[in-house]
């Protein structure tokens, strides 16, 4: 079927369903921001392969909408005949609904959706309508399989901390707040809860179900039986029972008159439909597992520390090859990744990639989150910039790293040394910063934009995201950008620092480290608790780009302190010639010559 082909199907079921309308989201019932290839069901419609945007299909019209990350992409992969292009921030799918769909009865497929999503959508004279069946299922004719992969135990030398103790600490939460159970439909908190793992995912090791937290500490997991051997069912413990998800909805009608916590914002409308109809209480409450989840444990956080290390010997290697072999030619995007990847599979611990690797050169950098294909691959050329935006999944940690990389041999423009300097200086800004408790990713999001604002220039995406441990590397609840929630940054958050600049049609920048929320040291005048960051990754910074006259001294210090510190870890774990290279690319800023990396 072509695109418009499937554009025309889909049309034909919704007037067989009786509505004039639907709404195809990125994610699946698991609501998360990756699928698998069963749930891919909007790139199938519209041909947009990037991890966030919403389709809106009426009768006569049919729009995308997209974020910044995504809006040069979605107008490469999508038919401008068939799809409007939409910012979702700028121009929401709500107004969009209310212009033309007013007097409309819009479906929705009830387990793609959390009811929060819904109700930031509703405008007077838009009806909504749940339909019992995703009609994109009934066209897909070639749909995969649902995954299969196995659950398994996930060690407590990497955990920290025991299953038992994670459901009697959430369990006890719920007794006290007059709570009989939870509903859980974030497969993260059941990988987190329970200390297992899985392969459902290519990138995030988790192992795709639900699950249902009674007060008394017990737990149902829902999930094909199948998917968990005898070895995890071990694991997992007599107080904790797996069930198919076909007795999901028997288990809701048995919590009649009981009151059951669940997360509107990460849950699919499902659930709280059904739990209304049974006569439950459904009590509003974020995810039990979310903000601990978020706060690692010592034995995480040193775990973390660890990954990074080991990381960053695969990332020396990749930065001193590609500065012998950029200025050559020869090399093009795909296989620069591949080279990298090739450095990582050989660290102990390693699983997989944490997603597949942004490599982009020249124009191909610009697109924020340009995935390469055998189809866009281009070479990577002499006198240009390289965009890598990569990172590993340990059993100890998660690892996501941005380098913007001059190909050489000559000097890089000015323009383009002045524009990767202000970026660096946001990103040191935010590294370097003091703040008392308290303080949200919102209100700092600005100070990675400062020294870019000065010049007029900005960036479309948030500076920073939450990266779970040995899980997603995006993960909520706290992040740094202007649309954030004000959830306050806490001790054992870690963050992507990743500001940038994009011009489209010519390159982008980008430079991104994981920090590490800490408490600060107290200071003499200090009235109330601060904290501050430390920085996990170890990777130098790109010296050919760096216009170190716009630097302050305070930033240069940083910077030299910081390859010091990149230099002592990184290097006893590295080849002779690594190590000699890492050496340079880290020298001092005052004595390094132009063009070292």
């Amino acid at each position: 079927m072509t695109p418009a082909d499937r554009l025309a199907a889909l049309r034909g079921e919704l007037a067989r369903a009786g509505v004039d309308g639907f709404l195809v989201p990125r994610g699946d019932e698991y609501l998360g921001e990756y699928v698998p290839p069963s749930g891919e069901r909007l790139a199938w419609l519209t041909g947009f392969t990037g991890s966030a945007g919403m389709a809106v299909v009426l009768a006569g019209r049919a729009a995308l909408f997209t974020d910044g990350r995504y809006t040069t992409q979605a107008a490469q992969q999508t038919d401008p005949a068939l799809w409007e292009q939409r910012h979702i921030t700028e121009q929401p799918a709500a107004d969009w609904l209310a212009e033309h769909a007013a007097g409309r009865r819009i479906g929705y497929d009830p387990w793609l959706h959390a009811e929060a999503a819904l109700a930031q959508l509703e405008r007077p004279g838009v009806t909504f309508v749940p339909l019992a069946a995703n009609p994109i299922d009934a066209i897909w004719a070639d749909r995969p399989a649902p995954p299969q992969a196995p659950a398994v135990a996930h060690p407590l030398r990497y955990a920290g901390l025991a299953a038992a103790e994670k459901r009697a600490a959430a369990a006890a939460a719920l007794r006290a707040a007059g709570q009989d159970a939870a509903v859980l439909a974030d497969a993260h908190s059941l990988a987190w809860l329970l200390n297992i793992r899985g392969g459902d995912l290519a990138h995030t090791p988790l192992a795709l179900g639900f699950a249902l937290l009674r007060a008394d500490a017990s737990a149902e997991v829902y999930m094909d039986p199948g998917k968990v051997p005898a070895e995890t069912r071990a694991h997992l413990g007599n107080d904790v029972v797996v069930r198919p998800r076909s007795a999901l909805a028997g288990a809701l009608a048995g919590l009649a008159g009981k009151a059951v916590q669940l997360d509107a914002e990460a849950t699919p409308a499902w659930f709280a439909a059904t739990l209304r109809a049974a006569g439950a209480t459904v009590v509003p409450g974020e995810d039990p597992c979310r903000l601990p989840r978020a706060c690692k444990n010592a034995v995480e956080q040193a775990g973390a520390r660890s990954a990074h290390r080991r990381d960053a010997v695969a990332l020396a290697r990749f930065l001193a090859w590609f500065a012998a072999a950029a200025p050559a030619g020869g090399e093009t995007e795909l296989s620069a990744a591949e080279r990298l990847l090739a450095y990582r599979r050989e660290l102990p611990l390693f699983q997989a990639e944490s997603f597949p690797a942004i490599s982009g050169a020249g124009e191909n950098g610009a697109i924020v989150h340009y995935r390469v294909t055998p189809e866009s691959d281009r070479a990577i050329r002499a006198g240009e910039c390289y965009l890598i935006d990569s990172g590993g999944q340990f059993l100890d940690g998660t690892t996501d790293v941005t380098r913007t990389l001059w190909t050489g041999p000559g000097a890089a423009p000015l323009a383009l040394r002045q524009r990767y300097t202000r970026v660096l200086q946001g990103h040191l800004g935010l590294a370097s910063l003091r703040f008392p408790q308290g303080v949200a990713g919102p209100h700092v999001d600005a100070i990675a934009r400062r020294a870019l604002w000065q010049a007029g220039l900005d960036f479309d995406h948030g500076t920073g995201h939450g990266v779970g441990s040995f899980l997603s590397v995006h993960e909520g609840p706290a992040s740094i950008s202007r649309a954030a929630k004000p959830v306050p940054l806490a001790a054992g958050m870690i963050l992507s620092d990743e500001p940038g600049y994009y011009l489209p049609g010519q390159y982008g920048i980008r430079i991104e480290n994981l920090l590490l929320v800490r408490e600060a040291a107290a200071q003499p005048d200090q009235v109330k608790p601060f904290l501050e960051f430390e920085t996990l990754t170890l990777a130098p910074y790109a010296r050919a780009l760096i216009e170190v006259v716009l630097l302050s001294p305070a930033e240069r210090a940083w910077v030299d302190e910081y390859h010091a510190r990149v230099l002592a870890e990184v290097a006893p774990g590295c080849d002779t010639a690594t190590a000699a290279w890492l050496a340079a690319a880290c020298a001092p800023l005052r004595e390094a010559p132009t063009g070292t990396a």
